[in-house]
């Protein structure tokens, strides 16, 4: 099982990093093709809002059809759009092959959850590593793309397509290897499990105020921490590496945790503690605005992976839909208050913009209160009479 994890784990880094890829491309786009900011932020769009509303769709198709083809073959065109997305051409035509990455993206994460879900058995440690391949992926884009592009301009935006191929490779050796029964079972949904439509939407929302309360930090952190300790960019950096690299750590820390004190406690605990330490990124001066940075990092990436096992228990027989929703609609929806954050912050201050948003992991509390430890699918599938 280790080795497929690791597998699973570093292909999910090869995908996200098309994620994070899109966002970096756009000052070499404002440079290299001379586009507006509206229209490099169009490009961003194409890639995130395509992905966050068709990932349920593909859940769905998968919870019908088993297609083990779809994972890297979903790779390789996330990788083929942003691949060619350098390749002289029309705004029009750039846009959508970013597009047409964002679907394959879109394509990768239901089915990649359901079949991380049969290998790991359920394991809570487990899964939080295959989360954290896609932290990782998404959080070194950055370093991938800007040296690239940098050195070879944006006509060397094919050479973006070598991770694809490699995620593919590894994806493919996991999908080949058989799976135990009572482990496709639970991958598959067949555990005759009842699905739970109302702790599911409470689920979701709950994910959803994590997503809001994630991007409204994020967004605005750079221009807080440069403005709190007079470091300019640097400062701004220093703050972004501690979020990405602390919320790196609380993914596999949630899912060591969730083994101990179940998932619904640790996702508790894990929002109750955002709640200040969102407040400590608004509020504390100098330097200690870090501490709140890592500890919100910590706290809002504890539940990250505990969430998607928790869908796929409370809709045992739509594991795939689960996972879509999870990793895709809910978690990005919160890219939305932006704009909102942005325009705030410009008639405020970005300090002041952060406030109103320490009220989202407050509802995040709140909402996981409601929420009860279903019975993981793998345990129904072994109390049924006759199971291996």
């Amino acid at each position: 099982m280790k080795r497929s994890v690791l597998l699973l784990s570093a292909g999910h880094a090869c995908v996200d990093v098309y994620q994070g890829a899109v966002p970096a491309l756009v000052p070499f786009l404002v440079v290299g093709r001379h586009y507006s900011y509206a229209a490099a932020s169009a490009v961003v769009l194409a890639a995130t809002l395509l992905s966050s509303v068709v990932q349920p769709v593909f859940g769905v198709l998968t919870d019908r059809w088993r297609m083990p083809w779809l994972i890297p073959v979903a790779m390789l065109l996330a990788g083929a759009g942003i691949a060619a997305s350098g390749v002289p051409g029309e705004r029009a035509a750039v846009w959508t092959v970013v597009a047409l990455s964002g679907l394959g993206v879109a394509a990768y994460h239901p089915a990649s959850a359901r079949l991380a879900r049969g290998v790991t058995r359920g394991d809570h440690a487990a899964m939080s590593w295959f989360s954290l391949g896609g932290n990782v992926g998404f959080a070194a884009a950055p370093l991938l793309v800007t040296p690239l592009l940098a050195a070879g301009g944006l006509g060397a935006t094919p050479w973006l397509f070598v991770p694809a191929v490699l995620g593919a490779l590894m994806t493919a050796l996991v999908t080949r290897a058989p799976v135990p029964a009572r482990a496709a079972a639970g991958a598959t949904g067949a555990s005759g499990g009842r699905d739970d439509w109302g702790m599911f939407a409470r689920l979701s929302l709950v994910v959803t105020c994590r997503s809001v309360a994630f991007f409204g930090v994020s967004t605005l952190l750079a221009v807080v921490a440069k403005q709190r300790m007079d470091g300019g960019a640097a400062a701004g950096a220093t703050a972004l590496f501690l979020l990405f690299g602390g919320g790196a750590v609380g993914t596999v820390l949630g899912g060591r945790l969730a083994g101990r004190f179940g998932r619904v406690r640790c996702t508790r605990m894990a929002y109750a503690l955002a709640v200040p330490s969102v407040a400590g990124v608004a509020l504390l001066p100098g330097p200690l605005v870090l501490v709140g940075v890592a500890a919100t990092a910590a706290a809002l990436y504890v539940p990250f992976s505990l969430q998607v096992t928790l869908g796929q228990d409370y809709l045992p027989g739509r594991v795939g839909t689960a996972g879509g929703v999870t990793l895709g609609l809910a978690v990005s929806v919160g890219g939305i208050v932006s704009p909102a954050l942005g325009a705030l912050a410009d008639a405020t201050s970005p300090s002041a913009a952060l406030v109103p948003v320490i009220a989202a992991p407050a509802l995040a509390w709140a909402g996981a209160r409601t929420l009860r430890e279903p019975e993981p699918i793998e345990a129904v599938v072994a109390a049924r009479p006759g199971a291996a």
